[in-house]
């Protein structure tokens, strides 16, 4: 259990070792950099990161089956990795109370299940054929196997949250609704009389807002944090979510390289209408570049390679884009206004480093 690994953050000694060189290794496994976190403090860095060895142990034992193709299938993301984001929130809320108590790696286990359930089924929906760098399920097995593995982790994150008690299971199952609402919405479209932007950042909310905002609760509530604290943290989660979701929307226009993790440009050619896309299509802008840009955004996926390179040099250099940064940047200091009611110290400034990374990344 973690309690053997670490103790709270603030009785902890962070003294050199081998723990810090375990430290050194797993913050750069878990893509800390990537993230821009600053966990300032080594003792805040070695409970966060004795929580998410302890977490990456349990997920793998979470998912084992008596019938060793259910475990082979269900590990199959757990394996590919990934930055564990909301399992890192949980211990980073936990840091506001005492990170060792028992029930924090559990919580950030359901979170975890949670979230990899949906990206099964999210591949179904999109018709993935790699995820995380691997041969996503439906592509290695079947679009049926990869729906049931998806619903097995979610009953798997269930039955968790039972040891947790009812709160859990309550929080756990309207976080699951949420998703769903936002997943419905984004397949339906705008309806008549929706104002397409509203319509999408509600979607992120929905879809992405909302486990990450239950990540940071669990954190405080089963890290014995007060009411307080706990309610700020869920309501940085939900915004810093967001946020880091419409920052890779602008990464995926602005970045020359592939910092988004997809190369430049992806969601134009899908016709993925992301916020510098929406914003550019609801302008009234009346110069030439605008026009054309909204008559190349109009026809929907830009799949021709011409008129890609066009439109998204057009893009980079739109008011639209300005604006969506904008956005972006109140995002962010928003999520950092939630964390007002929570202590100044170390703990804090780490979950200010999100936001100032998020308004770096995207200006």
């Amino acid at each position: 259990m973690v309690e053997s690994v670490v103790g709270p953050a603030d009785q902890q000694t962070g003294a050199p070792g081998s723990g810090t060189r375990r430290s050194r290794a797993s913050t750069s496994r878990y893509g800390f950099g990537s993230l821009g976190l600053d966990l300032v403090d080594s003792r805040v860095e070695e409970s966060v990161l004795g929580l998410l060895e302890s977490v990456e142990d349990e997920l793998r034992a979470s998912v084992a089956s008596a019938d060793p193709f259910v475990t082979e299938a269900a590990r199959h993301l757990v394996e590919a990795g990934g930055k564990r984001f909301r399992p890192l929130l949980v211990a980073l809320g936990a840091q506001f109370g005492d990170p060792a108590r028992a029930q924090v790696v559990p919580a950030a286990v359901v979170m975890e299940l949670t979230h990899l359930a949906t990206l099964y089924h999210d591949d179904v929906m999109d018709e993935a054929v790699v995820r995380r760098g691997a041969p996503s399920a439906n592509s290695r097995w079947t679009n049926s196997v990869a729906i049931l593995v998806g619903d097995y982790l979610f009953a798997r994150a269930a039955d968790i949250a039972a040891d947790l008690g009812p709160e859990a299971v309550r929080l756990q199952a309207r976080t699951f609704a949420r998703l769903v609402h936002g997943q419905i919405a984004e397949t339906v479209g705008p309806r008549a009389g929706d104002d397409p932007v509203d319509h999408y950042l509600s979607v992120i909310a929905e879809k992405t807002g909302s486990l990450i905002a239950t990540s940071a609760r669990f954190g405080g509530m089963f890290g014995g944090a007060s009411t307080e604290h706990t309610e700020a943290l869920a309501g940085y989660g939900e915004t810093i979510g967001v946020a880091f979701q419409l920052s890779d929307d602008l990464l995926d226009i602005a970045s020359e390289s592939v910092q988004s993790g997809k190369t430049p440009g992806t969601d134009l050619r899908e016709g993925v209408p992301t916020l510098p896309v929406l914003y550019a299509l609801a302008s009234d802008d009346a110069d030439a570049s605008s026009g054309r840009l909204r008559e190349i955004l109009a026809a929907g996926p830009v799949t021709d390679d011409a008129l890609h390179a066009e439109a998204l040099g057009l893009l980079r250099e739109s008011p639209a884009l300005k604006r969506a940064r904008e956005t972006v940047r109140s995002y962010a200091e928003d999520a950092r206004q939630q964390l007002a009611p929570l202590p100044d110290g170390s703990s804090r400034r780490a979950l200010e480093s999100l936001c100032d990374f998020i308004a770096d990344r995207t200006s």
